[in-house]
């Protein structure tokens, strides 16, 4: 008889225990996050904190890189404080995207600029011509090419910092 009523408080203990697992679980799952909404369209984007973005501020710097939420009215961007207010422009800024595009770029463009070397020595003199093109897509890598859409404020999309649950 004396087993159940330490068999019954130890249950509760781990009730409790599991209780307060669950509730410090749901406190860590929140995560900062810019929410950015357009008037107009009512469509709503959310970025979450320490996602690589490129903004663009009101003094026309560009800045690029992880972001973080420092306050509820400013990010950090690289090693940069920055009120929300301030920023005109924000664009996600994938790295695996960046290092795919402007990689496959440069080694299209050599290839391309090669290939016209090649055949301008041996073959035709008109071959170097494509010395041009692959140039100029490895420049293009270089300049490491975004092509996901950008948010600017001007055309009615509204920054804001939330905190969001998973």
């Amino acid at each position: 008889m004396k087993s159940q009523p330490i068999q019954y408080c130890s249950m509760r203990k781990f009730a409790f225990l599991l209780l307060g697992l669950f509730l410090l679980n749901q406190l860590a799952a929140q995560e900062n996050a810019i929410k950015i909404s357009s008037s107009t369209s009512e469509k709503v984007v959310i970025i979450k904190e320490n996602k690589r973005i490129k903004i663009k501020t009101a003094d026309g710097k560009k800045l690029s890189g992880l972001f973080k939420i420092t306050d509820p009215h400013s990010v950090f961007v690289d090693n940069q404080q920055i009120p929300l207010t301030d920023i005109t422009e924000i664009k996600r800024n994938p790295l695996l995207l960046s290092i795919f595009s402007s990689s496959f770029l440069i080694y299209a463009g050599a290839i391309t600029a090669g290939m016209g070397a090649i055949i301008g020595l041996f073959a035709e003199a008109s071959g170097f011509l494509l010395i041009i093109p692959g140039a100029a897509l490895v420049f293009a890598g270089i300049k490491s090419p975004n092509v996901l859409k950008n948010y600017k404020a001007e055309r009615d999309w509204n920054f804001e910092l939330i905190t969001t649950s998973e």
